[in-house]
């Protein structure tokens, strides 16, 4: 079951403007982007955001599940949905533990 886009719409508002966070449609989902960073997913309307260990500091009692069969593991977010500053400190957080995204090689 693919997510719905103004469910989508309604996560990516929840984040203050300095997180900058932009959807993408990949693959019949959507991957949450801040920082030039993708930071989560947006899986049959649930919001998952990738482990990190200051992400799991700053939650506590962590709930994992996989995006869609056979995916890694990611933690699920449901109850602070609505929390704006709590979602965008977390965003913020793993953003600074990610590592930078690769640059793409130009096809020659």
């Amino acid at each position: 079951m693919a997510s719905d886009p103004s469910f989508v719409e309604y996560v990516v508002d929840q984040f203050d403007q300095e997180c900058g966070v932009t959807s993408r449609s990949m693959f019949g989902e959507y991957g949450l982007f801040s920082a030039g960073k993708m930071f989560g997913l947006i899986c049959d309307d649930r919001l998952l955001i990738k482990p990190t260990e200051g992400g799991r500091a700053f939650i506590g009692d962590v709930v994992e599940a996989p995006p869609y069969p056979g995916a890694k593991p990611a933690m699920l977010i449901e109850d602070q949905i609505e929390d704006g500053e709590w979602l965008s400190e977390l965003a913020r957080i793993t953003t600074r533990e990610l590592p930078e995204p690769k640059r793409k090689k130009r096809k020659s």
